[in-house]
């Protein structure tokens, strides 16, 4: 599904490559500053940052000269680590734009089933989008939105920030849900504690731009117990 090979970004990312097949969960972990959120962004499209060579493929497409709008039309979706105020446009009106299909009320219909798929409040149809919102409710939010856009690839930049236990319950249980067969999730955080609710199959350790080492579920323990520290100085 999506294919990063010898990316680089100018000062940040360093020959980054990385495989995601469908049905895959990859958790990304690091340091601060390792090029974590970068690397959700360039995938998304950010125009903000300069890529120097390389290539990410997206079924098969390289996508790095689409615009972000054209790689979210392929299937691909990014939670923010900060997810941004939108003042005056509810969420109904915002996610049936960006949805793009069928009736107000066909998509009014399709928002009430969703809300309660993911045993969400109701009256999050009517709010506008995430203000005055807590951050576990924008990050609900997010959730959202991609289970209404259901993307083939969903990136999620540390959701887990600034998540109380049961607003990460809530939150992990959404994007469970939302988890099948034909899709994948990149899951970027610093902390072992959301991969006991979402359950990674690959964790990659991102130090100074690049990834210095990859396992399976237990290497996020082993990081929780041990930091990155033996990882930054030669053994």
């Amino acid at each position: 599904m999506l294919e990063i090979k010898n990316l680089y970004v100018k000062g940040i990312l360093k020959n980054f490559s990385l495989t995601v097949r469908a049905g895959e969960i990859h958790a990304i972990m690091g340091p601060n500053g390792a090029g974590k959120s970068t690397l959700a962004k360039v995938i998304a499209g950010d125009p903000s940052y300069e890529v120097e060579s390389g290539e990410i493929l997206f079924n098969g497409e390289n996508i790095l000269e689409l615009a972000p709008e054209d790689r979210a039309r392929l299937g691909i979706f990014m939670g923010f680590q900060y997810p941004v105020e939108i003042p005056g446009l509810n969420n109904e009106l915002f996610l049936h734009a960006a949805y793009g299909k069928g009736t107000p009320e066909e998509f009014s219909k399709l928002l009430d089933e969703t809300l309660e798929f993911m045993e969400m409040k109701p009256s999050f149809k009517e709010r506008n989008v995430n203000e005055g919102f807590s951050g576990g409710e924008k990050k609900k939010n997010e959730i959202l939105q991609m289970a209404i856009l259901k993307p083939a690839l969903a990136i999620l930049d540390e959701t887990d920030s600034g998540l109380d236990i049961d607003a990460m319950k809530v939150v992990a249980n959404g994007v469970n849900k939302l988890l099948h067969a034909k899709n994948a999730l990149i899951l970027i955080t610093h902390y072992q504690r959301l991969l006991d609710y979402i359950k990674p199959h690959f964790i990659h350790v991102v130090i100074d731009g690049t990834i210095v080492l990859s396992g399976g579920a237990q290497l996020a323990l082993e990081l929780e117990e041990r930091g990155y520290d033996w990882l930054l100085t030669p053994t």
